[in-house]
């Protein structure tokens, strides 16, 4: 839907008399727009993500945590890919590590 207006801009801006300000000028705007997405949107997604890569390798067993199906449960056994939670007397789960969104009752939390 915006390539075909981006097509016509530079179709029109390419016409005789257009010139090359029009083209510098366009070339501004894309960079400004590249710049603004990366700032508002692609960075603070990387921290989110580093953030929860901190928090997966400091999990520890005993620590209290949150899934991401919402499953509350006690780190019982860890693996590189995998943990296991104990989530009542005779209940344990293997997990995915990645899956673990949250610490309950430490600093480190991701919202």
């Amino acid at each position: 839907m915006i390539a075909p207006t981006m097509l016509a801009l530079f179709a029109a801006q390419a016409a005789p008399g257009g010139g090359s300000r029009g083209m510098t000028v366009m070339l501004i705007y894309i960079v400004a727009f590249i710049a603004i997405m990366y700032f508002l949107i692609l960075r603070p997604q990387r921290k989110l993500q580093q953030k929860h890569q901190t928090m997966l390798s400091a999990l520890k067993r005993g620590d209290d945590v949150v899934t991401e199906g919402g499953i509350i449960g006690s780190v019982v056994h860890l693996t590189d890919d995998r943990v296991t939670i104990k989530t009542a007397e005779n209940t344990r789960l293997v997990i995915a590590r990645g899956k673990i969104s949250r610490i309950l009752g430490g600093t480190t939390e991701n919202a």
